[in-house]
């Protein structure tokens, strides 16, 4: 019984380790970005619109290749027949029985259609083109998304140590208070207004925990994950500082997904104008069949109807079509194939131009984020070091808690513009680099 108590309780300590373990597990952001290029609900429907045009491009070829279609078909039939010949003779007869079967094979092969087959099957290889776009596309945005939500969970888990510091510090002024109230030499309402400093720090850590599990959920959401999975993130916010504007101008030209879509309809759009005017030329097919045919009549009323007859053959030939009046309905198609190629090229500009706009906004952003991130790296140095003397002083009786408190208020200040300057800085390097279109390298 002993030696079953004594494994059972290991047991248990083993499997306490595990789970603590599991809850200390560090979630990195090259790992949550593998799991949403992996998982994530839009890039899985975008692969499968891509496998869709992939598999339309599979049968590119068949347009050129003839159709051939077979026919059968067995009839019964069973009549009253009554005939009044020109000679005043009259034929009448009941349940007057045949059958007759029917058999065809048909062969018609395009042979010219004015090149429109060739444009079809040039056209299905561009949209597997804009499948492949359409996915680059999410992946890069899924990134940006993914490394923005990370980060904010890192943002919020530097600013609960912010807090965690605060509190230190108020506990240290509780501790004072009280010992200067047991020696006679304090005041309580110095202690009272501690211990609610203390609290509201207490409170604060309470609702930046609970923030920072609801931002979790929305990064399993974006990892497509188990919202109840468990993990830590990093510490820090790693951030490029060496970017340069006029290299994300010109890649973002070569590899922004948005622009290259823009682009690829233009594309598109072309290879349809192409399809409307090859409906302008003629047509021509050749044509082909086997034909079988047989009929057995049980009973005939006129000596020269068959009772029996059979027909089988090939026949062959070649037809040209040439439209000549369709109501204008093809000069139509034209102009609005010619008005969609118009559209695409504005489209694209407007997108070319959005995009430079963008990238000049977020570097000027970036820039300014930068130098901020700087002042306040200095600034927290110096709050630290204002803290540290005032709480010296207090402790030494020099110096009041309101003294204290306003060294505090700055500290916090301090690391409130700190944690944003960093989280903003990553943000505007993360926009800039998904303007570029190369997140994904």
């Amino acid at each position: 019984m002993k030696l079953f108590l004594q494994i059972s309780l290991t047991l248990c300590c083993i499997i306490f380790l595990c789970q603590q373990l599991q809850a200390q597990k560090i979630l990195h952001a090259d790992e949550a970005i593998a799991t949403a290029l992996k998982n994530n609900y839009d890039i899985r429907l975008l692969r499968n619109d891509s496998t869709s045009y992939a598999l339309n491009h599979s049968y590119r070829n068949a347009a050129f290749l003839p159709q051939i279609n077979a026919s059968t078909g067995l009839l019964f039939n069973d009549n009253n027949q009554k005939q009044r010949l020109s000679d005043g003779t009259l034929k009448q007869l009941k349940n007057v029985r045949s059958n007759n079967l029917t058999g065809a094979v048909a062969l018609n092969w395009t042979v010219f259609d004015g090149l429109k087959m060739f444009a079809t099957r040039d056209k299905l290889a561009e949209f597997v083109k804009l499948g492949e776009l359409n996915i680059r596309n999410q992946v890069v945005n899924t990134i940006a998304a993914v490394i923005t939500g990370y980060y904010n969970i890192v943002r919020q888990k530097q600013q609960l140590k912010a807090i965690e510091e605060q509190m230190g510090i108020n506990e240290e002024r509780v501790k004072q208070a009280d010992k200067k109230i047991s020696v006679g030499l304090g005041a309580k309402p110095e202690l009272l207004q501690a211990k609610l400093d203390l609290n509201a720090q207490k409170a604060a850590r309470l609702s930046e925990q609970t923030l920072i599990e609801q931002l979790k959920v929305q990064l399993n959401q974006l990892m497509a994950s188990f919202a109840r999975d468990t993990y830590e993130v990093e510490d820090t916010i790693p951030i490029n500082k060496d970017l340069v504007l006029g290299d994300i101008l010109d890649q973002s030209e070569r590899n922004n997904p948005s622009l290259l879509i823009a682009k690829q309809n233009i594309t598109i759009a072309g290879l349809t104008l192409k399809e409307r005017k090859a409906e302008k030329y003629p047509t021509v097919s050749i044509n082909s069949a086997y034909n079988y045919s047989k009929t057995n009549n049980k009973t005939v009323l006129n000596a020269f109807t068959p009772l029996f007859n059979r027909l089988n053959g090939f026949n062959y030939g070649v037809t040209a079509s040439l439209p000549i009046l369709n109501a204008y309905n093809n000069k139509r198609q034209v102009q609005q194939a010619q008005l969609a190629i118009d559209r695409t090229r504005i489209v694209y500009e407007s997108a070319r131009s959005s995009n430079e706009t963008a990238i000049l906004t977020a570097y000027k952003n970036y820039e300014m984020q930068k130098k901020t991130l700087d002042l306040e790296e200095e600034n927290i140095l110096l709050a630290k070091e204002n803290v540290s003397i005032s709480l010296e002083r207090f402790r030494l009786g020099i110096s009041t808690i309101l003294d204290l408190r306003e060294s505090q208020k700055s500290l916090e200040d301090a690391y409130n513009k700190l944690i944003a300057a960093r989280y903003n800085t990553k943000v505007a390097e993360t926009e800039l680099l998904r303007l570029r279109g190369d997140l994904v390298k």
